[in-house]
């Protein structure tokens, strides 16, 4: 989401799992109408759906705030009506017309009209934080954004975007978090200098989803309580409390002892263990994040097709996987994750040192090189850096880890600063737009483009790959579509500067009495109101 992953420093951590424990026996045997989940939640940000961009703020925004259009996960994504109950595109491929569902109130009670979703968008297109992109790649400015969606009447918006883009692309756009419909009288209630209301939506709520925000503490926990008068019916259970344990060893711990109902972030080995444990079942999801390498091309080094090459043969991808991964991510090597329209299961890649020594020689660096890799401090990902670092070692690459949290690694990644940067991109949206425009654009290679994506991030000029990758979301036959994304992943994975290597799949570990937890392919289907405590 893009999506970073932000870590507080570790004395932060240890503390709030001390005052964790502190409770713990005041929570033990937790509540029978409230669900309390252990998770790493020190990547949120904010809980404003205009502004989240990280997988647990955007989670938070999918429990509380509705949408135009939604997704089935048990039917294959199928796109469905939230909000919008019905929608048409015009002939001329450019004009959408939404009708909203009648009846339907905000958390505060105020009544759903037209002029909350003109409002949402305007001011989501305004504000243009970091998942602006997701609605102004359709021609929306703050200067035109009230000229491109209207309400038609109280129950009616109509919105006119600037391409005749694949329809699908566009609804799967409105699934995502930054689409979120908000209460515009409780938000301009609260706005605050002309800020929109986004200092006080960073702790605060005005949705109309399931749940509503009770309290927010940075990097301790969040707490919502119910919306009964949801318009789908009131959730299963009356509140989720989400605690932030940063540690998979301490959250084996409470859910093993009924601390907590659902662990979150367990680790391969925290899993094994946990299989044994007749209280506690396993649930599993395959996510739609990516972990990868990106290789800044301004290294000139790194700049070179066959040290590109050459550092996707020094991967032991099957080692890492069944010793470090086992259970929580499973090998892929295209940008596409497995469900998305387009997606291709090919492993051009294995570990072969010889091979990889005969292109670093060609490359003119028959005695390797020093190249450094930004890594951020947490399971697993330090330990596939010193997996990475041993094997690129063997045809003489000296990879240096530079160890930091969350928003240091990202920081230096976004300035393009980095030599190599090892993390995770979960898409937008259910579209396979979401991950090309990503790894396949760079409309602009300079310092301030406008668009900086990740192949921007890597320094990767591609004038012609970004060409067809753009064109492609122009095809209204899902055929052709998948036919272009196909071809475009294999020539990437031959060309790119990033070496893709896991899909993540997500598995969380539960009490026997607790059903109804699914886990989605991104952060905006992972959904609680279904969960409920027997």
């Amino acid at each position: 989401m893009g999506k970073s992953m932000r870590h507080v420093a570790k004395l932060m951590a240890v503390s709030a799992f001390a005052a964790l424990m502190s409770t713990t026996a005041a929570f033990a045997q937790t509540p029978k109408d409230t669900i309390v989940m252990a998770k790493q939640i020190d990547d949120i940000i904010t809980l404003d759906p205009a502004e989240a961009f990280e997988f647990s703020g955007v989670e938070v925004g999918a429990n509380v705030y509705d949408k135009l259009i939604n997704v089935d996960i048990t039917k294959n994504n199928e796109l469905i009506p939230d909000l919008a109950e019905s929608w048409s595109v015009g002939s001329d491929g450019l004009t959408y017309t939404f009708k909203l569902r009648k009846g339907v109130k905000f958390h505060s009670g105020n009544p759903l009209t037209a002029a909350d979703v003109v409002y949402s968008f305007q001011r989501a297109v305004t504000l243009n934080k970091s998942p602006g992109f997701i609605l102004r790649q359709f021609g929306f400015v703050a200067e035109n954004v009230l000229d491109k969606v209207k309400a038609v009447d109280e129950n009616t918006v109509q919105i006119t975007v600037s391409k005749p883009y694949a329809p699908t692309f566009f609804y799967n756009c409105l699934t995502s978090g930054v689409a979120a419909i908000v209460d515009s009288k409780l938000v301009k209630a609260n706005e605050k200098d002309g800020d929109w209301g986004n200092g006080w939506l960073k702790l605060n709520s005005a949705g109309s989803g399931a749940y509503k925000v009770r309290s927010y503490r940075p990097n301790e926990q969040y707490t919502l309580d119910a919306n009964e008068n949801w318009y789908k019916g009131a959730p299963k259970s009356k509140r989720i409390v989400v605690r932030h344990v940063a540690e998979p060893a301490s959250q084996r711990l409470l859910v093993e002892k009924g601390d907590v109902d659902i662990a979150r972030n367990l680790s391969k080995d925290q899993l094994e263990a946990v299989k044994k444990n007749d209280a506690i079942k396993i649930v599993q999801g395959d996510k739609g994040y990516i972990l990868y390498l990106g290789l800044n091309q301004k290294n000139p080094n790194l700049a070179k097709p066959e040290v590109r090459e050459a550092l996707k043969l020094l991967v032991d991808y099957g080692s890492i996987e069944k010793n470090i991964l086992e259970g929580t991510y499973k090998g892929h090597e295209a940008f596409l994750p497995q469900g998305f329209l387009g997606a291709i299961s090919d492993k051009p890649y294995a570990l072969n040192v010889a091979k990889a020594k005969e292109l670093l020689a060609k490359a003119g660096l028959a005695n390797g090189f020093t190249v450094t890799m930004d890594t951020r401090s947490v399971a697993p990902i330090t330990d596939i850096a010193q997996a990475i670092q041993a094997t690129w070692a063997q045809a003489g690459v000296k990879l240096e880890i530079i160890p930091g949290d969350g928003k240091q690694t990202l920081t230096k990644y976004r300035a393009r600063t980095h030599d190599i940067y090892i993390g995770q991109w979960g898409p937008d949206y259910l579209d396979p737009h979401t991950n090309a425009e990503t790894f396949a654009i760079n409309e602009d290679n300079g310092e301030d483009a406008k668009s900086k994506t990740l192949a921007w991030r890597n320094a990767w000029d591609i004038p012609d790959m970004t060409k067809v990758t753009q064109s492609a979301v122009l095809e209204s036959d899902a055929n052709k579509r998948k036919t272009t994304y196909e071809a475009l992943q294999r020539e990437h994975q031959k060309v790119s500067p990033f070496v893709i290597m896991f899909q993540q799949v997500e598995v969380s570990a539960e009490r026997k009495n607790v059903n109804g937890w699914a886990i989605g392919p991104t952060s905006d289907t992972n959904r609680y109101a279904t969960i409920v405590k027997n």
